[in-house]
């Protein structure tokens, strides 16, 4: 576990600057035997020469075995110790839509969803309906009722949305009703403890008043929460590290966990020609930038291999404009695995490379995540990237005498 305030006592000032570059997903599987990855089959020479000027290995988000959330696996990224620091989903949607969120709301992360006659879900996203759409629907669900409290309906993107519940005696521990996976029904809504049974009451509630009020309204007819959770104070990234911080990211949640760690945001649009720019213009103004590109992930979730291969392809093409910020470091990686094979997040490893004029060459010419087994970072945990990136970047002063 990286001791946070062991680093922050050996920080050091120094003018460079660190870019971290997320592919959400970007770790997979081949779909055949002996076959490549998606990240193997990319054509990425502008992330191969990276490797092959810097370091690569690869990361443990969470601990061996254990399938990491996009909360973790970006808290980890981040320096953090993602068990110790855990936050459930609803909090991330509602820092990254902006909402006024106070220190006894509880807030959950809702999807729209299909559900057959039979009460079991065919899609767990109500096949991403479009965010104009979401917001209609959240319209609707506003009219819902619940005694004792003020509710909050709010729109994310496409078939996202957030729920806020507001009033005295709402306890943490309400268990989500997603099953993570179509041919089940939602699950029940329960209170995990005892405290949390007031919140689980009016959770009930609304469930019950969301399938009256989406019954006809095909595909979205139906919802699912998780991620229950209050706003906690943790140590911020900013005065932890010493960086002056900035998320460029296009989904609300990613904006979200960057907020909770302090770190300044900037809303951007739907391209990655958007992110990119957005970058450019906030650049100067910055020790440390987070860059975040959600498509890889989605197209792993979809079971779309060649469509995630286009991605890091297309995101490949994008690394000389991110250099010719002249960044000191740069980390290339993703938060968790989301192999195409799998159609979901996975346990997997996580390949990374990090560049910078101070690596020790390791011989690795490609990035891929057989290439980064014999990277000389080797397999280390995603909480220890933070502190290489500050060493790298002559930020790390010597520990003892």
């Amino acid at each position: 576990m990286v001791d946070l305030e062991l680093i922050h006592d050996l920080l050091t000032p120094a003018d460079t600057k660190i870019l971290l570059f997320v592919l959400d997903g970007l770790g997979g599987l081949p779909v055949t035997p002996g076959g490549p990855t998606e990240l193997e089959a990319a054509d990425t020479p502008n992330l191969d020469r990276l490797a092959s000027d810097g370091m690569v290995g690869l990361h443990q988000p969470v601990s061996p075995g254990i399938t990491p959330g996009s909360g973790p696996g970006h808290i980890g990224l981040f320096g953090y110790d993602a068990i110790r620091y855990q936050i459930g989903r609803g909090v991330l949607e509602a820092l990254g839509v902006g909402f006024d969120l106070r220190p006894n709301d509880l807030a959950a992360r809702g999807n729209f969803c299909t559900m057959d006659a039979a009460g079991k879900i065919t899609d767990r996203r109500a096949g991403r309906i479009p965010t104009e759409r979401c917001r209609a629907l959240c319209a609707e669900l506003r009219k819902i009722e619940l005694p004792g409290v003020k509710m909050f309906v709010e729109p994310v993107r496409e078939h996202r949305f957030l729920l806020v519940l507001r009033g005295k005696g709402l306890e943490e521990g309400v268990a989500d009703t997603d099953p993570e996976h179509a041919g089940a029904p939602p699950l029940e809504v329960t209170a995990e403890r005892p405290e949390a049974e007031k919140a689980a009451e009016l959770v009930r509630r609304f469930v019950a008043g969301a399938r009256d009020r989406l019954a006809g309204h095909e595909p979205a007819n139906m919802v699912l929460l998780r991620g229950f959770a209050r706003l906690p104070d943790w140590p911020k990234f900013p005065e932890v590290f010493g960086l002056k911080s900035v998320a460029v990211a296009q989904y609300p949640m990613y904006r979200g966990v960057a907020k909770l760690m302090g770190m300044d945001t900037a809303e951007v649009g739907a391209s990655l020609d958007d992110l990119l720019s957005t970058l450019e213009q906030v650049w100067s103004r910055y020790d440390f930038a987070f860059v975040h590109v959600k498509e890889t992930d989605k197209a792993g979730e979809d079971g779309a291999f060649d469509r995630k291969v286009r991605v890091i392809e297309e995101a490949d093409r994008y690394v000389p404009r991110l250099m010719a910020l002249k960044p000191d470091v740069v980390i290339v990686t993703g938060d968790h695995s989301t192999p195409a094979a799998l159609r979901g997040h996975s346990w997997h490893p996580v390949p990374f490379l990090l560049w910078s004029t101070t690596c020790r060459p390791d011989g690795v010419k490609r990035f891929g995540e057989r290439w980064c087994l014999e990277g000389g970072a080797g397999l280390c945990r995603s909480e220890d990237l933070m502190p290489l990136a500050l060493a790298h970047a002559g930020r790390m002063a010597k520990f003892g005498a």
